[in-house]
């Protein structure tokens, strides 16, 4: 995997920004140091001479200059030196450099000329050796800064992957600097998680298995009472109720047995998505039977879907339980598009504390039933994050509520 801003990547250019920045200063210090030794060794050589030569020359005595330099006055200085204003000159005759210190007497002017073809070389030879060593100082960096990134990065892009792997022994647990801290942190934090999600599942599974046989009770006695009230309504009204509470409570915990077991552990199986929506619009008629609302199947384009029938049924049939039970007139539809299934209606939309909850934002805690936040909502988001689908959710009091949930293509 590629990272575009990568720590690696930023070590190295640290490093690289450092070397430019030293070999900088370096080079500025380095010319300063060489203009310095040529000042000294020329311009005030030159100086010297010249105060040294021109008191002689008046004198008429004989003035003998070492090798490589002349003193001319008057007549004897070259054409091409001339006119020189006062000072310090290089200048190039026939191809060979010369350093030129022009000035004048009481006898008229003077030059005295040093030959700085081997300065110049020897300027020449050290600002080479400080381009070599600039390349050679970034060259050092660059690999001194992938190899410290490479130390860096690797442990913890191993880690990570070991993480995200879920692998039971992290690497580096044993090492005594900041990675082996911070893997036998995280260590410990999942060891500590994984004791949490195992708890919470026995729990489940434990409280599920408890509540089946009660659950079966209530609902056998519900069917006896409905059979022997159907002349009565005032028995069979209340009983049909308890059966019904009883089923979709028994349809929970069936649910949240299925939840508690690891999602490798579960057959899916390839079901199509229009099949479920039409069993549960037709298994849920009688919710609205009595009211002035309309369920209805609006069609869509039909998908397939690999995940377990119950899981997917579980969702789709909550959510429209929720738009029944809390749409008093109008319409609750249920219609496939894009990969997903939709459930609208026309209700009175949902709190904001159930909306956050939904979308797993932090806001208000304090729910009560009776804003439609019961088990049925929570099963929803559980069974979504458990079949790895996309929970949407737009709610509002003028246009009711939305709800899209979006399965991964088979």
């Amino acid at each position: 995997m590629t990272i575009p801003n990568s720590i690696g990547k930023r070590i190295v250019r640290a490093y690289l920004l450092f070397s430019l920045g030293c070999t900088v200063l370096f080079a500025i210090a380095a010319a300063v140091v060489v203009e310095g030794i040529e000042v000294k060794l020329v311009d005030e050589r030159l100086m010297e001479v010249a105060a040294w030569a021109t008191p002689r020359h008046i004198g008429k005595l004989s003035v003998e200059m070492p090798a490589g330099l002349s003193f001319h006055h008057g007549g004897d200085i070259p054409i091409s030196l001339r006119n020189l204003p006062e000072g310090i000159h290089e200048i190039d005759v026939d191809g060979v450099g010369l350093h030129v210190y022009a000035s004048q007497n009481s006898a008229g002017p003077y030059v005295v000329i040093d030959h700085e073809s081997d300065y110049v070389k020897v300027e020449l030879a050290v600002y080479s050796m400080l381009g070599l060593g600039f390349l050679g100082f970034i060259g050092m960096s660059v690999f001194l800064g992938r190899y410290v990134a490479s130390s860096v990065v690797t442990p913890i892009v191993a880690l990570s992957t070991a993480v995200s792997e879920r692998q039971q022994d992290l690497p580096l647990q044993g090492s005594d600097d900041e990675l082996g801290i911070l893997a036998r942190a995280f260590a410990g934090h999942t060891s500590e998680l994984q004791q949490f999600l195992d708890r919470e599942r026995f729990f489940t599974g434990d409280v599920s298995h408890e509540l089946r046989t009660p659950l079966t009770v209530i609902s056998g006695a519900a069917e006896i009472l409905m059979m022997e009230g159907r002349g009565n309504p005032a028995i069979h009204a209340p009983a049909e109720r308890i059966y019904r509470a009883a089923r979709d409570a028994t349809d929970s915990v069936t649910i949240l047995l299925l939840l508690a077991r690891s999602p490798e552990l579960i057959e899916a199986e390839i079901i199509q998505a229009a099949d479920v929506v039409r069993d549960e619009v037709a298994r849920y008629q009688a919710l609205v039977v009595d009211k002035p609302v309309s369920l209805e199947f609006a069609g869509g384009t039909d998908f397939a879907v690999r995940a377990p029938r119950r899981l997917v049924a579980a969702v789709v049939g909550n959510l429209i339980k929720n738009g029944c039970a809390y749409t008093p007139a109008g319409t609750v539809s249920v219609s496939l598009e894009n990969h997903a299934v939709i459930v609208s209606d026309t209700g009175k939309g949902l709190p904001d504390a159930v909306q956050a909850m939904l979308k797993g934002d932090d806001g208000p805690t304090e729910l009560r039933g009776s804003e439609g936040t019961g088990l049925g909502l929570a099963l929803v988001k559980r069974i979504c994050r458990y079949l790895d689908a996309t929970l949407e959710v737009s709610s509002g009091a003028r246009h009711g509520t939305v709800f899209r949930i979006e399965f991964k293509p088979v």
